[in-house]
């Protein structure tokens, strides 16, 4: 009895350390993630600066009615998840196929190159990798425009070509992302028992069989976690790939502009109502697609759901 009481005492002391050492991390997710939560309101109110959040009028749904109704709704709906879609199945197909490549490079210094080379970019602020592809972008002394010239044809204005633009996101995205999205997979192909692998080239499989039998399958719970998650945030976009990277160009607003660049204009222009609903709509639409998908995933893959 005493030894287990000696026991539950250590536990617990052992848990209030634990607990203390998250206490900073808890405090400020708390201060800034839950406590502004208050200023949902303003979603509902004709905010006025001088009166503030509490002393402006209410004015109930003409916020949300004033962005549905108007045109810039379609189009930057339209853009948000549409590009979340895209990004979700090639950063997932991406990944995994990095992922693959790089469980077959046996020599380990190759494999920490390899791995620290496509990580890098993920280190890089927006700001750095705006001014790399403007270094390969610019009308005027772009590395792509120079090539082109070099093979006799003309120099492309890039920042005006819109259909250009989504190929221009889609790589760029990849390109930053890839490194660990590829590691993430990579660490689940190592946990993945050798002997499978070596019963499987006992049994006559090929390095392709081994793969859609044994890989993937082991790595499926999660792709569908991570898969899960990035449903959660098909109506947010990356404010730095889509607001620096076009370098803020009207003209390329059709192919470019999201709801995350359209809310921080209106913050910009002090139109706090609007932006605030638009910003609510963003959250709750999450919330109910990861519900959703959740849902889905339980029923079929029990294992794999989050909840």
């Amino acid at each position: 009895m005493k030894k287990m009481k000696k026991t539950s005492k250590n536990s617990t002391k052992k848990n209030l350390e634990l607990l203390v050492l998250t206490l900073p991390a808890i405090i400020a997710y708390f201060i800034f993630n839950y406590i502004p939560m208050f200023g949902a309101i303003i979603a509902f109110k004709d905010y006025k600066a001088p009166k503030g959040i509490l002393g402006s009028a209410w004015n109930g749904l003409e916020n949300f009615k004033f962005f549905f109704t108007s045109q810039d709704a379609w189009r930057i709906t339209r853009n948000t998840v549409g590009y979340a879609l895209i990004f979700i199945v090639v950063n997932l197909v991406a990944g995994v196929f990095v992922a693959l490549l790089l469980y077959e490079v046996r020599s380990r210094r190759a494999l920490k190159f390899y791995q620290t080379s496509m990580m890098l970019p993920r280190f890089l602020s927006w700001v750095i990798v705006g001014y790399i592809t403007y270094t390969l972008l610019s009308p005027t002394m772009g590395i792509f425009n120079q090539v082109i010239e070099m093979f006799g044809g003309q120099p492309v204005n890039w920042y005006s070509e819109v259909s250009a633009w989504p190929w221009i996101l889609i790589i760029t995205n990849t390109w930053k992302v890839i490194g660990l999205n590829s590691i993430m997979y990579y660490a689940a192909l190592m946990g993945i028992d050798k002997a499978y692998f070596e019963a499987a080239e006992i049994d006559g499989a090929n390095r392709f069989q081994q793969i859609i039998h044994i890989s993937l399958p082991s790595i499926k719970p999660l792709m569908i976690v991570l898969t899960l998650l990035a449903f959660g945030n098909i109506f947010r976009g990356d404010f730095g790939l889509f607001y620096v990277i076009p370098r803020d160009v009207g003209v390329l607003y059709p192919a470019t502009d999201i709801i995350d660049t359209y809310v921080y204009r209106g913050l910009r222009t002090g139109n706090l109502g609007i932006t605030a609903a638009v910003g609510l709509f963003q959250s709750l639409v999450g919330f109910v697609m990861i519900v959703t998908m959740n849902g889905i995933v339980r029923k079929v893959e029990p294992d794999s759901a989050l909840f």
